[in-house]
């Protein structure tokens, strides 16, 4: 069931209910936000399913435009005082039940008077409210979200815009740490790693030769056993060692 539910007046603000259910449908997922337009199927029964997603709900976003209180039911009066309105029975089975409910205050909306509003709504005037300005839009929206993340911790599990900002974090740590490990771990041998390290030869014991042609080492030999020794080869094929006895001059020889 849905996490969220987002409340709207027809004749007000539905344009700007149906933007917040994108923005928060694509950072919490579709599933988690009921939006009657989206969410109720064709051919499913409508009044059950909104009694039912609100009552199972666990926050309730009430857009409210500068026209809420003025838009008319089909007696003339205004259209909240109607017990069989649906606005006022979503937002009045919200506040029965104790769930979350916030104001969304669009434009030159201000806080309604309680006074003006029937008895099961006026608790709605005291709720903290979030505010909605259409030359604001991107920053309101995101504001709205983290606030639905922060009060709702398993919604917030499912924020993907918080968990775009912290896996690429996460991800440099393991790289630090992968790095890490092989400065520590690696002792001799040759070896390639992936990215810019390159090829990596790390406290030979002998002859080394990466690249075709001929390596010459010259180590040091006590006795007769003064030579060159170079070793002939590729990376494609196999390691030859042989020692030379170095050609005297002729001057020493005299």
């Amino acid at each position: 069931m849905p996490d969220v539910f987002v409340n709207y007046r027809t004749g007000d603000e539905e344009t700007t209910a149906a933007m917040i259910n994108r923005e928060l449908a694509r950072r919490f997922g579709r599933e988690r936000i009921f939006f009657a337009s989206d969410s109720i199927e064709p051919g499913q029964r409508y009044p059950a399913k909104l009694i039912e997603a609100v009552e199972e709900c666990q926050a309730l976003l009430a857009v409210i435009g500068p026209r809420w209180a003025e838009v008319r039911g089909s007696d003339g009066r205004p259209a909240f005082e109607s017990e069989r309105d649906w606005t006022r029975r979503e937002i009045g089975t919200a506040l029965c039940r104790g769930v979350l409910v916030i104001p969304v205050l669009v434009g030159r909306a201000t806080r309604i008077d309680p006074a003006a509003l029937p008895e099961d709504l006026r608790e709605l005037a005291d709720c903290q409210y979030q505010r909605f300005d259409h030359r604001n839009a991107d920053a309101d929206l995101k504001a709205l979200g983290n606030a639905l993340s922060r009060l709702l911790p398993e919604l917030g599990h499912e924020d993907r815009d918080a968990r775009a900002v912290r896996e690429p974090a996460e991800e440099g740590g393991h790289a630090r740490m992968r790095t890490r490990d092989v400065k520590q771990r690696i002792r001799g041998g040759i070896g390639n790693l992936n990215g810019d390290l390159g090829t990596f030869v790390n406290e030979p014991q002998g002859p080394v030769n990466t690249g075709r042609g001929h390596q010459y080492n010259a180590p040091h030999f006590e006795g007769d056993n003064t030579g060159v020794q170079y070793t002939a080869g590729d990376n494609s094929g196999t390691v030859h060692q042989r020692f030379e006895r170095e050609r005297r001059r002729a001057d020493d020889e005299r």
